[in-house]
């Protein structure tokens, strides 16, 4: 049974930062295309930064600069470093990931709980 456990959430000030994480359990994740979205408060779901075979990523405009995507193959797991944190960044985080290896993030078939970003003036 696959499992994605994202946690490293919290509340913090505008400019701070946070790092989250995504545990994955029950399959590899060296070669699945993963996201990152977030849900804001009123918002639709957005797609926040994206890591591809090969470690190619790829960011939303509105976090390009501040934020980074990177897997630890070790402990299986997906991050996502989120540095100079706005009020707007604020939203449920969650992680998502393609079943099948050498996919292209088209299906994303697993999904965590999320885990809450907060981010205050």
């Amino acid at each position: 049974q696959v499992q994605l456990v994202e946690s490293g959430g919290g509340s913090v000030q505008a400019g701070g930062s946070l790092r989250l994480s995504c545990a994955a359990s029950g399959y590899i994740i060296t070669n699945i295309c993963m996201k990152w979205f977030r849900q804001g408060p009123g918002k639709e779901r957005e797609v926040v930064a994206t890591i591809r075979l090969a470690g190619t990523t790829l960011y939303a405009d509105s976090v390009r600069g501040r934020f980074t995507v990177y897997k630890d193959n070790a402990k299986n797991t997906l991050y996502l470093q989120m540095n100079n944190l706005k009020p707007e960044d604020s939203g449920m985080y969650f992680c998502a990931a393609d079943a099948s290896a050498y996919a292209n993030c088209v299906d994303l078939d697993y999904w965590g709980q999320g885990t809450q970003v907060n981010v205050s003036i």
